[in-house]
């Protein structure tokens, strides 16, 4: 559907295109639910442009959902759930103390490393806000940093959230463009981590110039090795993941089965959690997952309605007629990334600008899998930045500082990170050298 492109006829788009469209964003603006704006403009679009049948939307509702990668989703962010109920999390924590702390800027690095290893199980940003956020914030602050940028420091962190595998972006955008999840959670591997370590970087520089902490410690194999020996449960847990994923021996979807498995009964046999605890776990999940699952239901159509109007042709003709140096249309896959992260969540917007995007990377030689690391993690700026900035907003609640003050000790790391993807984007290598 996305593959053929359209060199020589003018393309055009009518009101009955742009009318929909302008809609949506002002009701976007007006804080209207985002699937509801999304399947609102589905519906009006294909009334007036006629290019498909409006009775057709319901079945593109249920066929769109009808996946069995989607399972994953609730299953990863249930994963989460119980690793913070069962104190999992503060293990994996004090495994980062123990590896980063005798560094000047130990115990905020120490928090970032605790966000990836909690991004290697949960697969989803917010919980890693969340979670990461309750722990750390606290005993940053005591530590000498200021409450705002210590959680601008976990929200950045928590970034790793989606580009880290096992991550639900890379799930929804391999189901949309057909490409296989486990594919891309290998490729994500290297690319995640860079990101990883630029946040811990930027920290360290910025540790450097204020002066907020200085709390090196000297590192103790005996107390590591034994710190890791009780955090074994924990630790095996990513392994058991990413391990049978990559040997082939689970999916992605059986992998997050059996990791929701291993953390029940590890909570179960260390009484950590109660059986009384599992209702109000599942329908912590369930919610997430209402969220996301109407999003991706509402987007379909609509991508699919973009696609029969020969949006996706438009675009690559109207990019290409204005400049074929393949760098300054890559920067400008980039600008509207991250303007779109700004205003909208990751889950529409890759439904809706993956298959838009695609085919203009494909045009100036763009590998898919490359394209969708670029995309995923270009995307995964917009969780620091505002209006919208979801992580801004997790750690605001958790830690009490008003969302701009956070958002102004952000920038430091909005810029390393866009740093990053401009190393992603310019050397494929980094996402593919693994596969």
């Amino acid at each position: 559907m996305y593959q053929h492109l359209m060199s020589t006829t003018e393309l055009t788009l009518g009101w009955g295109f742009y009318g929909p469209l302008i809609g949506m964003v002002i009701l976007i603006l007006l804080g209207v639910r985002i699937w509801a704006v999304i399947g609102l403009g589905s519906v009006i679009m294909l009334m007036t442009t006629e290019v498909l049948p409006p009775a057709l939307l319901g079945e593109a509702l249920f066929d769109g959902v009808d996946s069995f990668a989607l399972i994953a989703v609730p299953l990863f962010i249930l994963t989460g759930d119980v690793l913070v109920r069962t104190g999992l999390s503060n293990k994996l924590l004090d495994v980062a103390v123990a590896t980063m702390g005798w560094q000047r800027a130990g115990l905020g690095t120490s928090a970032v490393l605790g966000c990836g290893f909690f991004a290697c199980i949960s697969g989803s940003d917010a919980a890693d806000a969340a979670a990461i956020g309750r722990i750390t914030i606290d005993r940053l602050e005591k530590q000498g940093y200021p409450r705002a940028y210590a959680a601008a420091l976990i929200a950045a962190g928590a970034c790793t959230g989606i580009l880290i595998p096992p991550s639900i972006s890379y799930i929804i955008i391999g189901m949309i463009l057909g490409i296989s999840a486990s594919t891309l959670f290998l490729a994500a591997a290297v690319p995640g981590v860079l990101i990883l370590l630029s946040v811990m970087a930027t920290n360290f520089i910025v540790n450097r110039v204020k002066g907020y902490e200085d709390s090196r410690s000297k590192f103790n194999v005996h107390s590591w090795l034994k710190t890791v020996y009780d955090a074994r449960f924990a630790l095996a847990i990513p392994f058991v993941i990413l391990g049978g994923i990559y040997s082939g021996l689970f999916t992605p979807t059986e992998s997050a089965s059996v990791a929701v498995m291993i953390t029940l009964i590890v909570g179960f046999a260390q009484k950590t959690i109660r059986l009384s605890d599992v209702p109000n776990m599942l329908e912590t999940s369930a919610k997430v997952s209402g969220v996301i699952v109407p999003i991706i239901a509402m987007s379909l159509p609509f991508a699919q309605t973009l696609a029969s109007l020969d949006v996706p042709q438009f675009f690559v003709h109207s990019m290409t007629s204005l400049t074929d140096n393949r760098y300054l249309i890559m920067l400008s896959m980039v600008a509207i990334l991250m303007i779109a992260g700004c205003v909208m969540e990751t889950t529409p917007n890759i439904v809706i600008l993956a298959p838009i995007l695609l085919p203009l990377a494909q045009e100036i030689g763009m590998n898919d899998i490359h394209f969708c690391i670029f995309m995923i993690t270009s995307l995964g700026i917009g969780f620091i930045t505002p209006p919208l900035g979801l992580n801004l907003f997790v750690v605001s609640g958790v830690s009490g500082a008003p969302v701009l003050s956070i958002s102004r000790h952000a920038i430091y790391f909005v810029m390393c990170m866009l740093l990053a993807v401009m190393l992603i984007m310019l050397i494929p290598a980094i996402s593919l050298w693994l596969l």
